[in-house]
């Protein structure tokens, strides 16, 4: 039975308490015409058309005016996707409002989007997200972007300029570490640990073990850069390797409990059961020690095996306690500080939005998370170099390597920075051999 507008409001509404705002406070605060907030979507995957379908939950005068995929069948699938949430959540149809001339498809199709829209939303593959958000920034626009924000060091250094610029503007940007907005870890947890109630942080656990994602069989007539972009997880370009794509949740959790950013990791990886062509050429494992600067250290394990154990969460050990799971604090003894039952909790993809869409109705300058997102995409980028070259990789050393991973030349005719072997394999790293600078 679908679920009424009335309902999935109540179940969304909590965690922002206080921030669903009256309709004067959204005309004082607001000013395009007729008051419309007026969004455009950039990447039109499942993450995209999720963003853009908890967008248009929100409390405010929303409406979806443009929308831009590197293909069109993609964008298509969005688009009725978002046109059946709308009618599942008793959603005023008008806020889907993309007519056919705002439908954009290819790789430029994103400067058209943004100079139609007030906030964008940016939800393409990684390799993309410096140049979008950026290109969004200087336009003067709100931002919502999924994480991570690049897939090297030359696009988180591009990303940590917009972002000051960002500021400078006082645009609002939320990134999609969700965790951010999510009551398990904001309703005590991270604030209690960063206060010392389970002492100093010695030794951080950051865990995503799963059993892989999707792959999209190539098909006859593809090009080699729309086969790429077609299963953009399995090649670096676009994606930057699992522990980019996925782990970052983990170690950026890790980073705000510390309240700091690692300063050398060293580690390995490999390829063990994911090691086929349509595998790309990124790894199925990584294990990375992560050293902070006060000595602490950060474990930290991502798999993709089918079959064996699943993990995906974070624990910290203290000198007077422990944080055995998200939301749970104990005291040396074993006396509980704290347990947060997290069964009503609000969805914290919901809630980035609703307070996103709060503030910019309300005029108010509230969410700048760029810079944290751009520096824990750079731990995760730091640990892939220190997995493929299996050398000790120093923070700073890191983040003003010169590897740009990126094309040459954006056109489905054009070969990627990676081509296939002969044998239809791709070339994977080999610790000891590849060079990550």
């Amino acid at each position: 039975m679908p679920q009424s507008r009335r309902d999935f409001l109540r179940k969304t509404s909590a965690l922002a308490g206080g921030l669903a705002l009256s309709s004067q406070l959204q005309a004082r605060g607001h000013s395009s015409v007729d008051d419309v907030i007026r969004i455009g979507l950039i990447g039109c995957g499942g993450r995209g058309t999720g963003a853009a379908s908890q967008a248009l939950s929100t409390e405010q005068n929303v409406r979806l005016v443009a929308m831009a995929d590197a293909f069109r069948d993609r964008l298509d699938n969005s688009y009725k996707y978002i046109q059946g949430q709308l009618l599942d959540n008793d959603l005023a149809a008008d806020r889907l409002s993309v007519s056919e001339d705002h439908k954009f498809v290819g790789f430029d199709g994103y400067q058209k989007v943004i100079d139609l829209c007030d906030v964008v939303v940016i939800a393409t593959p990684p390799g993309f997200r410096p140049i979008h958000f950026e290109a969004a920034v200087n336009a003067g626009k709100h931002v919502f972007m999924e994480k991570p924000l690049a897939v090297d060091a030359p696009g988180v250094r591009r990303v940590l300029q917009a972002a000051k610029k960002a500021k400078e503007k006082k645009l609002n940007v939320v990134v999609g570490l969700q965790r951010h907005y999510e009551k398990l870890y904001t309703d005590g947890w991270v604030e209690m640990m960063q206060n010392g109630a389970i002492g100093d942080i010695t030794t951080s656990y950051v865990y995503w073990n799963s059993g892989g994602v999707w792959v999209r069989p190539r098909q006859a007539g593809q090009t080699e850069m729309e086969y790429q972009m077609r299963n953009w997880y399995y090649f670096n370009w676009l994606c930057g390797d699992h522990i980019n794509e996925q782990h970052i949740h983990n170690l950026d959790v890790g980073n705000w409990v510390k309240q700091a950013y690692p300063v050398k990791a060293e580690g390995f990886g490999g390829r063990h059961m994911r090691n086929g062509k349509e595998h790309g050429e990124i790894f199925d494992h990584h294990a990375v020690e992560y050293t902070y600067a006060d000595g602490s250290r950060m474990i930290s394990q991502c798999k993709h095996w089918k079959g064996t154990s699943s993990k995906v969460t974070e624990i910290f050990q203290g000198t007077n306690g422990t944080a055995p799971a998200p939301g749970k604090l104990l005291t040396k003894s074993g006396y509980t500080l704290l347990d947060h039952n997290a069964r009503r909790d609000p969805n914290p993809y919901q809630t980035e939005h609703d307070v996103l869409f709060a503030a910019i109705a309300n005029g108010e300058y509230r969410f700048a998370d760029a810079e944290n997102g751009a520096k824990s995409t750079m731990t995760a980028i730091m640990g892939r170099m220190a997995t493929y070259s299996g050398q000790v990789i120093d923070w700073e050393e890191a983040l003003a390597s010169d590897l740009d991973l990126s094309p040459k030349t954006y056109d489905f005719k054009a070969n990627p920075p990676i081509m296939p072997l002969p044998s239809g394999y791709y070339p994977v790293p080999v610790p000891g051999e590849t060079k990550v600078w």
